[in-house]
């Protein structure tokens, strides 16, 4: 498979580039952030999304979607990245749309997703970092279930439509069978939400669910064998976040070169400072790897290869990588300036930051690459 995208892949790109360059761009981010917005993110732009179809390219076109892959959604994704855009997209049109692919829950969800009218959130982490392992329990109730425990880092899962919660119904914290996925309604009665904001200014939701009670139909696939779409969710959702990370380094470099090229310090512009141009060409290389590693990601999950797994781990990890030296590097270059709030350059650093955890850094994923190897 060739590593650059095709004709039809770079008009989505014009389109998702000038489209959200124009609706969504930092100062779009820096107004939500100032006006201290509650929600997180603009609804009526979700909606402009939903019409422009991006919400259901991951959607089948028996469904209505456009039925296109994870390639095309990363094009999304990149500029999303690039303007650091408030948005719902990589949960809820990315992951949660992989979840419930193929389950009866489509025809509940997938409307709502195409006309902008859905937000899902994702409840799978339950301590300070991204970890493998389930202990929130959900016990048998009736005909359906009591799921008791907390979640946290839900993005927007304090004003999602739908919460797709992983809870385990037979088994240990960290077994890999007995873990079953829910549906569950954010208004459920014993479900609370406390929104906070994070590094990047965006919310995220700590949940606490104290005896929700849901039916039998809540259940995404089968009880105790929730493996399967969790598993789903968190490739969608890893090379989802790669794809938006390498958008943040790719919006960061951009920006950084622009400033080497008009800075003058002693007459001159700082671009033609030795030091500082390899320091650039030292940043462009890593990218393109990353770049690089993503797309081919992409492409085996769209495939189906059995290797999908472990380049979407090496994604996460490279872009998360390259990425941070992209931050990094950027502020550094801009001087002192980098670290005013003034210079967009710090939103992407912090940007970065919340992305390189989500759904698991570098070093979890190093890990997961180790162990798949028998290490």
């Amino acid at each position: 498979m060739p590593l650059y995208l095709n004709e039809e892949q770079i008009q989505l790109q014009d389109t998702a580039r000038g489209f959200i360059g124009e609706h969504a761009p930092v100062k779009h981010m820096r107004a939500l952030r100032d006006a201290k917005d509650a929600t997180g993110f603009s609804r009526d732009l979700w909606k402009q999304f939903a019409e422009l179809g991006l919400t259901g390219i991951l959607i089948g076109e028996d469904d209505g979607g456009l039925g296109l892959g994870h390639v095309e959604a990363g094009v999304v994704l990149e500029e999303i990245g690039r303007n650091l855009s408030p948005s719902p997209f990589l949960a809820t049109a990315v992951a949660a749309v992989e979840a419930l692919k193929g389950t009866p829950h489509t025809a509940r969800f997938f409307p709502g997703i195409l006309s902008g009218d859905t937000v899902a959130a994702l409840a799978i982490d339950e301590g300070a970092k991204h970890r493998a392992t389930v202990g929130m329990k959900a016990e048998r109730s009736g005909n359906g279930f009591k799921l008791t425990g907390a979640k946290q880092f839900v993005t927007h899962g304090h004003v999602a439509d739908v919460i797709i919660v992983a809870a385990r119904t037979a088994g240990a914290a960290d077994d890999t069978n007995g873990i079953t996925l829910f549906a569950v309604d954010r208004n459920a009665a014993g479900l609370t939400s406390e929104a906070e904001r994070l590094a990047d200014s965006s919310l995220a939701a700590r949940l606490k669910f104290d005896g929700v009670e849901v039916d039998a139909d809540a259940v995404i696939g089968e009880v105790d064998h929730g493996g399967d779409p969790l598993n789903r969710l968190l490739r969608a959702g890893r090379v989802g976040a790669s794809a938006e990370l390498l958008g943040v380094g790719a919006g960061a470099m951009d920006m950084t070169v622009n400033y080497l090229k008009e800075r003058k310090q002693f007459g001159v512009r700082i671009g033609s400072f030795q030091a500082l141009q390899h320091r650039a060409a030292h940043l462009y290389s890593e990218m393109e790897v990353a770049r690089a590693a993503v797309l081919k990601a992409q492409q085996l999950l769209d495939a189906g290869d059995a290797k999908a797994d472990e380049a979407v781990s090496v994604a996460k990890a490279m872009t998360a990588m390259a990425t941070t030296l992209a931050v990094q590097e950027g502020v550094q270059m801009h001087g002192g300036i980098g670290m005013t709030d003034e210079y967009d350059i710090g939103f992407y650093m912090k940007r970065g930051r919340v992305l390189a955890e989500m759904f698991g850094d570098a070093n979890f994923h190093a890990d997961q690459i180790a162990r798949a190897a028998g290490y």
